[in-house]
C-alpha cells in the first residue's frame, strides 16, 4: 500500500513538473513601436505573439486570454479601475516616442507660438502630454488641430512645408528618410525640463491575474527575459532591427535600425516606476479613470 501511495505521489509530482515546464506564455501587443520591446523573445517563438491594431488593444484585456499584454499604461489602468480588466501592470517598457517636427527652414519650437501645431489623437494622453509640456516650457501655441494618428501627421509633415506636427517613431524616421529637410525635437526633452524625469510612462507590460496565481515562477522568469529583451534594444540595435523587420513589426530593417534608438525602450518594474506613473497620470487624470492607480494595480512585492 505504501509503495502504491509513493508511486502515485511521484506520478503527481512528475505531472506537475511537466505541466509547469510545458506551460507556454502567450503575448498580445499593438503592432509598432511598443512591440519592439519584446522582439528578442518574439523572434524565437513567433507563434506565441499576437499583434493587433492599437485601437483594438482594449479587446485583448476583455478577452482575458493572453498571459501578457503590452498596452498604453493609462488604458490598462482605466480598464482595471472600471473592473473590465484582470491584468496587473508588471513593468514600464516604453517612455515616449513622440516628436515635434517640421520641414520649415531653421525650425525652432518657438515657431509653434505663431504657427500653431497639428497633433494626433484628440482627447488622448499623448495629446495631453504634448500640450502640457509646451505650456510648462512657456511655448503657448496659437492654434491646435488634430488628426487621427501618427501616420496622418506624418503625411501632413511630408506634404506641407509649413506644417508643424506631433508625430511618433517609427513614422518620423520613415518621413526623414524621404525628406532630409525635416527637423524634429523630442517631446521627452521638454518633459524632463518640466518634471525632471527621463520620459513619461507610455506603454507597459501587463500580466494576467490568473497567470500570476497559477504560474508564478513562469511569470517571474518571463519578466527577467523581458528585461533582457528591452536591454537588447540598446545594446544590439542592429539585431533587434533585423528581427523587427522579419516579424513585420516595422517596415524594414533600415527604418527599424534608425528608429529604435529614438523609441525610448527601457524596462523598469511597475512598483519602481510608481511615482513616475502618477506624475504622468496627473497631467490628464481622466485618461487614467479619474484617479491614480490603486496599489493592487501593480504586480510585485512592495
Amino acid at each position: 500500500m505504501k509503495k502504491l501511495l509513493a508511486l502515485a505521489l511521484s506520478t503527481i509530482l512528475a505531472l506537475s513538473a511537466t505541466s509547469a515546464e510545458d506551460y507556454t506564455i502567450k503575448v498580445s501587443s499593438p503592432n509598432g513601436a511598443p512591440s519592439i520591446a519584446l522582439v528578442a523573445l518574439a523572434e524565437k517563438n513567433p507563434e506565441n505573439y499576437t499583434y493587433v491594431a492599437a485601437e483594438t488593444i482594449s479587446a485583448e484585456f476583455a478577452n482575458n486570454k493572453a498571459d501578457f499584454i503590452i498596452a498604453p499604461i493609462n488604458a490598462g489602468a482605466k480598464l482595471y479601475k472600471m473592473g473590465k480588466s484582470k491584468y496587473k501592470l508588471a513593468a514600464v517598457v516604453t517612455w515616449g516616442n513622440l516628436y515635434f517636427a517640421s520641414q520649415r527652414k531653421n525650425f525652432k519650437l518657438k515657431d509653434i507660438k505663431k504657427a500653431g501645431i497639428t497633433l494626433f489623437g484628440e482627447n488622448t494622453i499623448n495629446a495631453s502630454i504634448a500640450l502640457s509640456v509646451l505650456e510648462k516650457n512657456k511655448i503657448k501655441t496659437k492654434a491646435v488641430d488634430y488628426l487621427a494618428g501618427a501616420a496622418n501627421t506624418q503625411s501632413l509633415l511630408l506634404s506641407d512645408a509649413d506644417a508643424i506636427v506631433l508625430t511618433a517613431e517609427p513614422a518620423l524616421t520613415a518621413a526623414t528618410m524621404k525628406n532630409k529637410n525635416i527637423t524634429a525635437y523630442a517631446l521627452n526633452d521638454l518633459y524632463k525640463k518640466a518634471t525632471g524625469f527621463d520620459g513619461f510612462t507610455q506603454a507597459g507590460l501587463f500580466v494576467r491575474a490568473e497567470t500570476i496565481e497559477q504560474h508564478p515562477e513562469e511569470v517571474r522568469a518571463y519578466l527577467e527575459q523581458a528585461k533582457e529583451s528591452c536591454d537588447r534594444c540598446t545594446s544590439d540595435v542592429q539585431a533587434v532591427a533585423k528581427a523587427a523587420a522579419a516579424l513585420e513589426i516595422l517596415p524594414n530593417a533600415k527604418i527599424a535600425e534608425n528608429a529604435i534608438p529614438h523609441c525610448a525602450i527601457r524596462y523598469l518594474s511597475a512598483r519602481a516606476a510608481k511615482n513616475q506613473i502618477e506624475t504622468t497620470a496627473h497631467i490628464d487624470i481622466k485618461q487614467f479613470g479619474g484617479d491614480v492607480p490603486a496599489d493592487d494595480f501593480y504586480y510585485g512585492e512592495n
